[in-house]
C-alpha cells in the first residue's frame, strides 16, 4: 500500500473513533497522603452531548483546556475554570483542534491541527485565543505531543507501526527513539525526563521512561492490562485506570493501588484520559457517556 493511501487511511480510522465515541470530562477533588489517594466531589465540567476529551491543566491557573466537538464535527479548543465554574471557546475555527498543551513560556496553547485536505500538523495559539496559529511541525503526521522544555519535543508519529521521536526545535532534529508506542506522552515531576508507554506484541505493556538527558530510556513498571492512558501527580505517581476504576503505582514499588473514590464511582465508565493539577488537588478524568 502506497505510504499516501496509509496515512489517509489512519487518519479515517482517527476520525471516526473520535466520533464514535461520545465522552465527557469529570472534575474530582484529590487526597493525597502517602499510602492513599482519595477523589470525591465529581462535577461535569463538559455536560455536552458528544466528543469532550483530552483535558490538560494550566501551569499555574485555574483552568482545564480540552477539545470539543461541535455541532458540525469540528473540534475547537475550549478552557473551564474551576474557580469561577465558567467555559470559554479559545479556538472556533474550520480547523479541527485536538490535545491542547500550555506551551513552556505560557503564552500559547498548542495543540494538533487537523486539516480537511489529510494534514495533521502541530501548531500553536496564543492562548487568549486572539490571533492566527503559527505552525510548529507540518512535515509528519502528529497524532499526540509533551514539551520537555522550550526548544524540545517528545512526538507520537502515525504510522504502521505508530513511533516515539524527540525534536530538537530550533534546528528541526528528529530522532526516532521508540515504535509501537501509546498516545499517552508525559513529563516525569522532578525529573529530565518523560514517559510514554511501550506496546509489546503479545506481552504486557510498560511504561517506560526517556530520559532527555543521557537518552536512554529505561522501564518504569508494568501498564495495566490494555490499558494505555496515564498520568503522573505531583508526588511522582502515576495513575491509570482499567476503565471503572482507578489505581496509582509508585515507581519501584510491586503492584497498583486502588484509588479511594467516595460519592462518584457512578460516573467512572470506561475511563481513559487522565490530567491532574499541577499542585495535586484536582484531577479531570474522561469518561463515556
Amino acid at each position: 500500500m502506497k505510504p499516501a493511501v496509509l496515512t489517509l487511511l489512519l487518519l479515517c480510522r482517527l476520525i471516526l473513533s473520535y466520533a464514535q465515541t461520545p465522552t465527557d470530562i469529570y472534575l474530582f477533588d484529590v487526597s493525597m497522603k502517602k499510602d492513599k489517594i482519595t477523589l470525591s466531589h465529581p462535577v461535569n465540567i463538559t455536560n455536552h452531548k458528544g466528543y469532550d476529551n483530552q483535558p490538560s491543566f494550566h501551569p499555574n491557573l485555574p483552568l482545564v483546556y480540552y477539545s470539543s466537538f461541535n455541532d458540525d464535527g469540528r473540534a475547537d479548543i475550549k478552557s473551564y475554570n474551576y474557580k469561577i465554574q465558567q467555559t470559554v471557546a479559545v479556538t472556533k475555527t474550520s480547523e479541527r483542534e485536538y490535545s491542547p498543551l500550555v506551551t513552556p513560556e505560557k503564552q500559547y496553547i498548542s495543540c494538533i491541527i487537523q486539516r480537511d485536505n489529510g494534514a495533521q500538523d502541530l501548531g500553536k495559539y496564543p492562548i487568549d485565543g486572539t490571533g492566527e496559529p503559527s505552525i510548529i511541525i507540518d512535515n509528519m503526521i502528529i497524532g499526540y505531543h509533551v514539551w520537555t522544555d522550550n526548544s524540545h519535543l517528545g512526538l507520537f508519529v502515525l504510522g504502521e507501526p505508530h513511533t516515539l521521536h524527540y525534536l530538537l526545535l530550533p534546528m528541526k532534529r528528529d530522532t526516532v527513539i521508540a515504535s509501537n508506542i501509546g498516545r499517552s506522552l508525559h513529563r516525569i515531576p522532578n525529573e529530565t525526563a518523560f514517559s510514554f508507554v511501550q506496546k509489546n506484541e503479545g506481552k504486557d505493556w510498560q511504561i517506560m521512561k526517556f530520559n532527555t538527558r543521557t537518552k536512554k530510556i529505561v522501564l518504569i513498571g508494568p501498564a495495566i492490562t490494555s490499558r494505555e492512558d496515564l498520568c503522573w501527580t505531583p508526588d511522582g505517581r502515576i495513575l491509570m485506570s482499567d476503565g471503572p476504576k482507578i489505581f496509582y503505582m509508585k515507581p519501584g514499588e510491586a503492584g497498583w493501588t486502588e484509588v479511594v473514590v467516595t460519592g462518584g464511582t457512578s460516573v467512572l465508565k470506561d475511563v481513559t484520559r487522565l490530567a491532574i493539577s499541577p499542585d495535586g488537588k484536582k484531577l479531570a478524568v474522561v469518561v463515556s457517556e
